[in-house]
């Protein structure tokens, strides 16, 4: 390594230790004032608290509803029906409507706004039972709860609520874990209003914060993990380092063909 190399990482190395909190926040998305708090709390920190949320979810309007009877086979172990859930997806799905009414087969409109996913089921399994199966028994999911897991994870992404008390650590074990650069310290939750969230501050590192009911997922939450500052001083070093070595090789050069023809 060159004098002037030693020298030029020497003094990036110095200024990186020193803007060490800003170059992770530059790296990581929806930065919050209260973010500073991550190096101190030691379980569960609450920013705009909301409350508890209910445990178990209440249906509402233009949810988008999967229903199957497991028991019938009859009917191909579904409720027959015409709405995918999805792309190359077998089951289907029907929208709750304005007035939180899902329309279904055989049975017509069925009011399910309010009801638990249990609830529902339940409702709608009584009905097919009335009019239409032998014995069902009614599966049904709301396909379209999610969570956004944002950065220091195995996968990132959207991944759905398929069940009722689904917890941050259940999520995390889908997307295969966090990563080795991950800062188990900096976990962060968004929940709700997007225009005054909740925001909920993780340390991993600390078994009891598993106790915390906020950490039971509700629809729609981001969930941001950091890397570690070490790691955000490394890639600034490494990316410094793509640009002066370059500049490096193109100074000793000048100086040899100067000392050369001097």
């Amino acid at each position: 390594m060159t004098k002037h190399l030693r020298i030029c990482y020497l003094i990036l190395a110095t200024l990186c230790l020193f803007s060490s909190c800003s170059i992770r926040k530059q790296r990581t998305l929806f930065n919050s004032p209260t973010d500073q708090l991550t190096d101190t709390i030691k379980q569960v920190y609450v920013v705009n608290d909301q409350g508890i949320s209910d445990a178990y979810y209440k249906i509402k309007v233009n949810d988008q509803l999967a229903i199957r009877n497991v028991q019938n086979f009859e009917f191909g172990a579904s409720v027959p029906g015409s709405a995918a859930a999805g792309p190359g997806s077998s089951i289907l799905s029907y929208t709750v409507d304005l007035e939180g009414f899902v329309t279904l087969p055989a049975i017509g409109k069925v009011e399910v706004v309010g009801l638990t996913r249990r609830e529902a089921a339940l409702k709608i399994q009584e009905i097919y039972k009335q009019k239409l199966l032998k014995d069902p028994i009614i599966e049904l999911t709301v396909v379209n709860l999610k969570v956004t897991l944002l950065g220091e994870f195995g996968k990132q992404g959207n991944f759905l609520l398929e069940r009722d008390n689904t917890t941050l650590i259940d999520i995390i074990g889908e997307a295969g874990g966090i990563t080795k650069t991950a800062d188990p310290k900096t976990l962060k939750i968004i929940r709700g209003d997007r225009s005054n969230p909740e925001i909920i501050y993780v340390n991993l590192n600390d078994i009891n914060s598993l106790a915390s009911k906020k950490l039971i997922m509700q629809n729609n939450d981001i969930v941001v993990l950091q890397e570690t500052k070490g790691q955000a001083i490394s890639d600034k070093l490494q990316s410094a380092n793509n640009i002066i070595q370059p500049l490096l090789v193109v100074i000793n050069l000048a100086v040899l063909i100067f000392t050369i023809t001097r």
